[in-house]
């Protein structure tokens, strides 16, 4: 008989609780924490499959419980979802989306299952080969989901992939650091699925609140990607790709060549597809106009070198 998942929930309000526990508990083992030290005690107690975890708690909060996890060993590659970042519990509560937190739930805890099933078997080719593509597939379906789910930028995914090998091949990436880096960017906006869609499409601008909200999807990102090992690498270009030059990005600050090369890389490739493309609030930009723009943001927001490369890349497609 296959082993049911278990989920551990941690949250200060009960009546998320409860509401997590009526949506999941019919597939799952669940356990309920009401705060950051009771929920830090049950997960090295019981090891669980995925931690649901509330950014927003009183004393202990979900930032620090998820920075203690990740810092022992024991706990250091469970997988964990911020449900949220929203301090108001009706706001939270119509955050909820069932069948897109049960559908992340069942991804996360799969992926959880096979790299389980490697520690305990050793590394078999053959069984390696497999869940490599189970990874692979559960991946791309992941990317897949987002642009079904956010039609407004549909398309982004493939075209920045293909943008930023060609950028890779130029500037003469090593052989590993092009896979590290195609792998990055097609996971790079994964994060926003732990996004409402009551933020993610809103039409108008989003309150201050909610861009709070929005820009924890790179630190959503990292949770759920940084437990699979051959992803270390890769996962830093959806972690740090809104991370700029001179330290002005987020969710960390980091500045110059302390954000990591393939995240300055896609930065450029990001910013160029995104200006490129048409939108409902406005016409994109010619290419004339995108590379003036990258060129403006040399030195603040774009490491001024890869820039220089990839204007010079850009223009010479252009003749």
């Amino acid at each position: 008989m296959e082993r049911v998942p278990e989920i551990l929930v941690i949250d200060d309000e009960a009546v998320v609780r409860d509401t997590l526990e009526a949506l999941l508990g019919g597939s799952y083992t669940l356990h309920l924490a009401k705060d950051g030290a009771e929920g830090m005690a049950l997960a090295m107690e019981l090891r669980p499959d995925l931690i649901l975890l509330d950014a927003m708690m009183p004393r202990l909060d979900g930032f620090e419980v998820c920075a203690r996890l990740r810092a022992a060993p024991e706990t250091a590659e469970m997988p964990i979802i911020m449900i949220t970042s929203l301090d108001d519990r009706e706001s939270r509560l119509r955050a909820f989306d069932g069948l897109e937190l049960k559908t992340r739930c069942q991804s996360i805890t799969r992926l959880n299952r096979y790299r389980r099933l490697v520690d305990q078997r050793g590394r078999i080719d053959k069984l390696l080969e497999d869940l490599n593509l189970s990874y692979e597939k559960t991946l791309e379906g992941w990317t897949k989901a987002l642009d079904l789910r956010d039609k407004e930028t549909e398309g982004h995914t493939r075209r920045v992939v293909e943008l930023s090998l060609d950028f890779a091949h130029t500037i003469g990436l090593e052989a590993a650091s092009i896979e590290d880096l195609q792998t990055g960017a097609l996971l790079h906006d994964i994060g926003k699925l732990g996004v409402p869609d009551a933020i993610l499409l809103k039409p108008g601008r989003l309150t201050d609140e909610e861009w709070v909200t929005m820009r924890l999807h790179p630190v959503y990102a990292y949770e759920w990607l940084s437990p699979i090992g051959h992803l270390s690498t890769a996962v830093e270009v959806p972690y740090g790709h809104h991370e700029k030059w001179d330290g002005s990005g987020y969710p960390r600050g980091l500045a110059g060549t302390g954000i990591n090369l393939l995240a300055r890389m896609f930065a450029l490739v990001d910013v160029w597809d995104a200006l490129r493309s048409d939108r409902p609030y406005r016409k994109p930009l010619s290419e004339s106009e995108t590379i003036e723009h990258i060129r403006s943001g040399s030195g603040t927001h774009f490491d001024p070198e890869l820039a220089e490369a990839f204007i010079a890349m850009q223009e010479k497609n252009t003749v």
